[in-house]
């Protein structure tokens, strides 16, 4: 089992994560995309992230904006598998986009 993070470790960790945001126990960001088609992909490329990390989102699907969600449930808060997922994320978006 994780250790919770307190609030100011938390804080701490979203400082080197562009636009993730602490709300609720959750560590969450929004992304647009251009087309409802392109979101449903990124949904499935974060999925491949989440099933290798064995650490899965919350997604919030709402036509082209796709809002992850994370937490380790068992925890009832945010550990540091939360933000290895969020730096997961953040280092395949700047792969696809250069």
């Amino acid at each position: 089992s994780m250790t919770r993070l307190s609030e100011s470790q938390i804080k701490g960790s979203l400082k080197g994560l562009h636009g993730w945001r602490y709300r609720n126990n959750f560590i969450t960001k929004a992304f647009e995309f251009k087309t409802f088609m392109a979101g449903i992909r990124f949904v499935n490329d974060i999925a491949a992230i989440a099933e290798r990390l064995e650490h899965h989102p919350d997604f919030h699907i709402r036509w082209t904006t796709i809002k992850l969600s994370v937490q380790s449930h068992d925890e009832g808060g945010v550990t540091s598998r939360d933000f290895r997922l969020a730096t997961e994320i953040e280092k395949f978006l700047h792969r696809k986009t250069g």
